[in-house]
């Protein structure tokens, strides 16, 4: 389906290998890229409907990519939705309280009746933006009550949401608020994290040979500067893949 790459950390640090592993992946993913940096203190949006491994932008995107704290970095194997610019992860937008979310999917959605209505307000095609969509109104009805959640009010949020959609649904997430990265996988061997001195770098597959273990599965993760801040608990909704499904990957030579 698609790759994910993130990390939080106390510190800056050289992405540019990691991201060179990650992208010679789209081989096999090869229907966008995208990737969320801070550049001068802004959050960058850097996506295309492109091969990253055949863009020029992508490999420019690399090489001028500044040490970070925090990353979000996609690779897309189009599943659902067409192959264009609007269905490139990561998505991103403001609540209403001005704090920016940024949210990047990999798996796909076969049950959920609370994105139906999203679909008609999307600007692409894809599950996995319904699923950004709905975030950002779940944050907005906290808002009109408290204008101002916090660390945990937060998560808990993201740990509803995810406990609502991963029922019968592959819901491999990670999302960042500008401040908190939150992580959720539900399928067995499809997201790993290293532990470095300064934090955590989280990849759908080991990018080196050294300390990647396998992250575990149905418990939504908070990490802010490197730190682990919440550990949801195991909502037990394992996606076990149909027979279908796999012969639909093996097609794919996923």
């Amino acid at each position: 389906m698609c790759e994910l790459l993130g990390a939080s950390l106390k510190r800056p640090a050289d992405f540019r290998e990691y991201l060179k592993v990650f992208f010679s992946h789209s081989i096999e993913h090869p229907h966008g890229w995208g990737i969320m940096s801070m550049q001068d203190g802004k959050l960058i949006i850097q996506k295309e409907s492109l091969c990253a491994s055949e863009s020029p932008a992508a490999a420019e995107a690399v090489e001028r990519l500044v040490p970070q704290k925090d990353i979000l970095v996609h690779i897309r194997y189009a599943t659902v939705g067409s192959k264009c610019i609007e269905n490139s992860h990561p998505f991103s937008g403001t609540d209403n309280s001005g704090r920016r979310w940024t949210l990047m999917h990999n798996g796909t959605i076969y049950s959920g009746m609370e994105l139906v209505k999203y679909l008609d307000l999307q600007n692409g095609d894809t599950d996995s933006e319904r699923i950004f969509l709905y975030l950002l109104d779940e944050i907005n009805c906290e808002i009109k009550k408290n204008p101002d959640p916090d660390d945990k009010v937060r998560f808990g949020i993201v740990d509803r949401l995810v406990k609502t959609l991963s029922p019968r649904n592959k819901l491999n997430l990670m999302i960042f608020d500008g401040e908190v990265l939150y992580v959720h996988k539900n399928m067995n061997n499809t997201l790993s994290y290293k532990r470095t001195e300064d934090g955590v770098i989280l990849s759908t597959q080991p990018l080196d040979d050294n300390g990647w273990n396998d992250l575990p599965m149905c418990k939504t993760f908070a990490f802010k500067h490197g730190e682990k801040i919440f550990e949801g608990a195991d909502h037990g909704n394992v996606f076990i893949p149909t027979l279908d499904y796999i012969t639909a990957m093996d097609a794919m030579n996923i």
